[in-house]
């Protein structure tokens, strides 16, 4: 069975990308619109590893990160933040969130599917 992947991005095109270099590889991949959609779908799924962005309507990443870190089900899932923000600063908040990785926008879709690899096989 193909290992399940939540992708949350408020920019269609990235969700696109994001999903095709995925679906391409064989994943399942879900899509949601933004943080709080993100939030509703993996409490209604269950999935192996959840890709956010940063800067989104509703709910950000940092917080969506939180909010799913708090849920028993996604304790030790892997979040990764596909995002443009590249600070130090932002990358400190996000691993005190529970990020697992930090990947920056615009991606290179084998980069993407190395650290997929890397942290669900």
């Amino acid at each position: 069975m193909a290992k399940s992947i939540l992708t949350v991005d408020d920019s269609p095109s990235i969700r696109q990308m994001v999903s095709f270099t995925l679906k391409d590889s064989g994943y399942s991949v879900t899509e949601a619109v933004d943080g709080q959609d993100g939030l509703d779908k993996a409490r209604s799924g269950n999935f192996n590893l959840i890709f956010t962005d940063q800067n989104m309507p509703r709910l950000d990443g940092i917080s969506l990160i939180k909010q799913l870190r708090a849920m028993p089900q996604y304790r030790s899932v892997p979040i990764l933040m596909l995002t443009t923000e590249s600070s130090d600063a932002m990358k400190s908040q996000g691993r005190a969130a529970g990020a697992t990785g930090w990947l920056v926008k615009p991606f290179d879709p084998q980069k993407l599917l190395e650290v997929v690899r890397k942290v669900i096989g």
